[in-house]
């Protein structure tokens, strides 16, 4: 029997073998051919599932046309160019497809570079400096053995890795503040209600009303006043009920279609076990009977609950609305980290966006949640360790097969077979894993308190991000480490050392964690093929076709399952931006050491870049548009992946050299240009891209809202109120050949009626009415599938605002008074509207010098106009009123617009003067121009008035709020 030494130095190699590589690439590559020949034949005859935004689209949105032929997916694509695409399918997508290209085009450039540089070296020296015994030819494409000055170069190329990535970053980031700022002065956004409306959390309890909203906007003294305010309601457990009721109705259904299906009934009626566990215990009852006994029980729950439910209640947050698209913008970014009486005030996100369940937790009940959730991620992190160290035992069974007696027997007996299950295995079992580890993270995300689904996306790119870097780079390389020290451990053990010569000589464990992590190099390299299989899979969409051709034999399709199915499915952003940012770290972080790994990773980035446009261009849908937001996010783990490649060179030379030597300090400078690369993005960037900047121009042009237009059509209150307050309950639908059956299903005499759908746009269907007042509409054939005008309504984005636009006497019509003032009291304004404010924002600045435009009434001032036609700021004028300076301001004496809401006067301006002026300072209008005043609600003298001259000392909530 051969010496236990020379079995594991004959299977030192920890990397998995080139056959093994090879028969992974192979495979995912046939199979992949394979897939895309699936897809094209399949394609023409299930339009519903590959091209359905053909036939749902908002207005004019349709997609190009598409071919039926065998490659006519492909001219669109090539044909598209991104103008088109913000306009068909919206910022968000567009971002998503933006990075894709970039990554591509990115990669390509890295992997040219590694390929034509080190590659050459390496082999050059292995052939020369390594014995053939010692090496392969995976090996001698990687930094494995190479020694001496020729480090360096490596150390030269990930300089120029680096300055390619911040070369690709800056000028995409450009495009993307440029394609932002489009979209927020798009017609869509600007006709948006929400675009101009604000959310405050954290509302204390004595400012839990409409008074208290406006109160709190009032003691900051912001540019601009709120046109409507509005408080949340308590709903209680209203929304759990609707949701409890609705997930009944989808039973009841489902049990009425699987008994009913192909028009006859089954032989046994359909039972429900209660109580039990895994099909053992608890009592059989009569599914039918039970889910319709169900379903009469939670109606009647909920319309006591909406009887008795007290809507005066307040929560705490609520939403106030401004005049304009660009005053919201600028208060909220005036309003910025400020918390004022202890509030969060920033934008609203579009009422679909919102998390209602979670807008109303307290700062107490965020912090326990964010610990509980922090602490089972924890624990998923340590679970997840199971499937890395069964990957990790499978990435390395050429080497366990030196213990494990069959599978030495099997690695002699069929070579090929080995291969390929150690080359497939791996990433096979690491990707069923990660199919389930994004739901984890979404389900945690929310728990801990995401306030819309777009923060939640955030989240989930931020951490799912995160848990793969460190479980699969950082854990996954600990585990090798630990084979390696394993190896040596029985190797010594095998040639009799003493127990303390192997402590004694485990001092050289370092020196071979190098040769740990190049070494894994070679499982990314079955990785990648995987996930370019996995990308073009989800384009064949085969998952879907089967599971949809399944349920409709075995269990049968309800109405609304067929209603919801033939629509466009929503595009999971997160999870796929996680995915390609994983791809793009291991890509960049090996691309120094193993230049074939990035290689792999930009033909997968080009792969995708086309199947993903086709994706979002016929197939997908974006769930709520946020323009973009999370750009800002990737481009930071892309950064982040930049250091962990610098960090990861740094070890390679500090263990070659040894950390004394202070050669390591090499590779430290990249990673400060990449901290100071992003302090400069944020500087250049990050503030233009989070908020609307007005022109003077656009400023003075923008569409102004009267308060009396929104408080008399109630937007605020239609949009922002709970939707639980006014959500239609689901009606039981079944299939229209079924109704005639339900007199055998149900004892009793059954009724006929009318049955109200809100699915259906409040048409009324004809339904049959069962015993104690259930009723089950039927519907036709030809109803089944969505309909589109129906699909637009829901889709679009036009909202209770444009309901009022139109009755709304746009300023330009304003006969002055209360009938379109911005400030009128019965909109929820604290004061009266100036005189000539209508005029003013009608006719905008005049051009004269000697009109009065709500000019303050003193001895200089008086007929200096408000806004000379080239400035048009509108800031609040403090000059008479200690307060403290506003953001962008040196000081309260010495005040100047902020840059970043105008542009620099023309040449040939009149200089502009210190505003305001000194005291007892004289001005000559000819001298310059005065800004607008900030406006100043002044508190309304009304003797039912709950305030006095100390707020403090007064409850701020209102009727019906807490008094404590």
């Amino acid at each position: 029997m051969a010496d236990i030494g020379d079995i594991i130095n004959a299977n030192a190699s920890r990397t998995l073998a080139p056959a093994a590589v090879g028969s992974q690439v192979a495979l995912m590559s046939i199979i992949s051919a394979v897939t895309i020949v699936v897809f094209n034949v399949l394609r023409p005859k299930n339009k519903v599932i590959y091209e359905p935004k053909v036939k749902y689209h908002v207005g004019d949105k349709k997609p190009p046309r598409i071919s039926d032929s065998l490659l006519g997916w492909l001219p669109p694509l090539i044909r598209t160019k991104e103008p088109e695409l913000v306009d068909k399918l919206g910022l968000d997508a567009v971002t998503y497809l933006r990075f894709t290209r970039m990554t591509r085009s990115l990669y390509t450039s890295i992997a040219f570079v590694c390929c034509a540089v080190l590659i050459p070296i390496n082999v050059t020296y292995n052939l020369k400096n390594v014995s053939s015994a010692d090496r392969n030819i995976l090996s001698m494409l990687t930094i494995r053995d190479v020694k001496g000055s020729l480090l360096f170069v490596h150390v030269a190329v990930s300089y120029a890795i680096s300055a390619l990535v911040m070369f690709f970053v800056w000028r995409n980031w450009k495009e993307m503040l440029r394609l932002r700022q489009d979209w927020f002065r798009s017609p869509e956004y600007m006709k948006s209600f929400y675009a101009r409306t604000l959310a405050v959390t954290h509302v204390p309890k004595k400012f839990q009303s409409d008074e208290g909203i406006r109160a709190i906007f009032e003691s900051v003294q912001v540019p601009y006043p709120t046109t409507s305010v509005h408080i949340g309601r308590k709903v209680g457990q209203l929304p759990e009920l609707i949701e409890y009721h609705n997930t009944a109705v989808r039973e009841l259904e489902q049990v009425l279609v699987t008994y009913l299906k192909g028009g006859s009934i089954a032989k046994e009626r359909p039972t429900i076990r209660i109580g039990g566990f895994m099909g053992m215990g608890g009592v059989k009852k009569d599914a039918i009977d039970f889910y319709t006994a169900k379903l009469r029980r939670t109606e009647q729950a909920i319309e006591d609950y909406r009887q008795h439910i007290d809507t005066r209640k307040a929560e705490n947050y609520g939403f106030a609305s401004m005049a304009a698209v660009p005053y919201a913008h600028i208060v909220a970014a005036l309003l910025r980290n400020k918390h004022p009486k202890g509030t969060d005030i920033a934008l609203a996100p579009n009422p679909k966006d919102i998390i209602w369940a979670n807008l109303n937790k307290t700062p107490s009940e965020i912090i326990r949640n964010r610990i509980i959730g922090f602490l089972f991620l924890v624990v998923v992190c340590f679970f997840n360790t199971i499937p890395l160290f069964i990957i990790s035992i499978l990435a390395n069974l050429t080497s366990i097969s030196a213990y494990v007696g069959f599978l030495s027997e099997w690695s002699i007996a069929s070579p090929g077979s080995f291969a390929v299950v150690s080359g497939v295995l791996p990433p096979a079992i690491s990707a069923l894993f990660g199919f389930f580890l994004p739901i984890v993270m979404r389900w945690l995300s929310k728990f801990q308190g995401a306030l819309s689904h777009s923060r939640l996306d955030r989240a989930v790119v931020a951490r799912y991000f995160a848990f793969l870097s460190i479980s699969q780079l950082i854990i996954f390389t600990l585990i090798g480490v630990g084979f390696i020290a394993a190896e040596q451990i029985v190797e010594e053990i095998g040639t009799h050392t003493s127990f303390q010569d192997i402590i004694d000589n485990l001092h050289t464990l370092p020196s071979t964690i190098n040769q740990t992590y190049i070494n894994q190099s070679s499982y990314w390299l079955t990785y990648f093929p995987l996930r370019g299989f996995l990308v073009i899979f989800d384009l064949a969409q085969i998952l879907n076709l089967l599971w949809t051709s399944f349920k409709t034999h075995v269990f049968g399709r309800t109405p609304r399952d067929i209603r919801e199915w033939t629509q466009p499915p929503e595009f999971e952003y997160a999870i796929y931006y996680a995915n390609t940012l994983f791809m793009a770290a291991v890509a960049l972080v090996f691309a120094p050491l193993a230049p074939l790994v990035v290689l792999a990773g930009a033909i997968v980035f080009w792969i995708g870049s086309w199947v993903y446009k086709y994706q979002l261009m016929f197939v997908f849908i974006t769930k709520v548009e946020t323009g973009g937001r999370l750009w800002n996010m990737i481009v930071n783990r892309l950064l982040i992946s930049v250091v962990l490649m610098q960090l990861l060179m740094a070890l390679t030379i500090g263990l070659q050299y040894g950390f004394k030597s202070y050669l390591w300090l090499t590779t430290v400078p990249p990673i400060l240009f990449i901290v100071a690369f992003k302090v400069q993005l944020n500087r250049t960037f990050y503030q233009k891209f989070l908020y609307y900047i007005p022109s003077e121009t656009e400023l003075r042009e923008a569409k102004v809202h009267s308060s009396r237009s929104d408080a008399s059509a109630k937007g605020l209150e239609k949009r922002f109120g709970h939707p639980a307050l006014h959500a239609e309950l689901f009606t039981p639908m079944l299939h229209a050949r079924m109704m005639p059956l339900l007199a055998d299903v149900y004892k009793g005499k059954i009724g006929s009626d009318k049955a109200k759908l809100d699915e259906y746009g409040g048409q009324r269907l004809d339904a049959q009415v069962i015993e104690g007042g259930l009723k089950i509409a039927a519907v036709e054939q030809r109803d089944l599938e969505y309909d589109p005008a129906l699909y637009q309504r829901d889709r679009g984005e036009l909202d209770w605002d444009q309901r009022s636009i139109a009755s709304t006497a746009m300023l330009s019509n304003a006969r002055g008074g209360d009938n379109a003032s911005i400030y009128h009291q019965a909109g929820g304004r604290a004061s009266p509207a100036p005189p000539t404010f209508e005029r003013y924002l009608a006719q905008g600045p005049s051009r004269s010098q000697s009109d009065i435009e709500l000019a303050r009434m003193n001895q200089s001032v008086d007929q200096l106009p408000l806004l000379t036609e080239h400035q048009s700021y509108g800031y609040f004028d403090a000059g008479q009123q200690q307060q403290p300076p506003l953001p962008g301001y040196n000081s309260p004496d010495r005040m100047t617009p902020p840059s970043r809401y105008a542009s620099p006067a023309p040449m040939g301006t009149p200089p502009q003067m210190h505003y305001p002026p000194q005291p007892g300072m004289q001005r000559n209008p000819q001298e310059g121009y005065r800004e607008a005043p900030l406006h100043r609600p002044h508190p309304p003298h009304r003797p039912t008035s709950s305030y006095s001259s100390d707020p403090r000392s007064q409850n701020m909530a209102g009727r019906g709020a807490y008094r404590g």
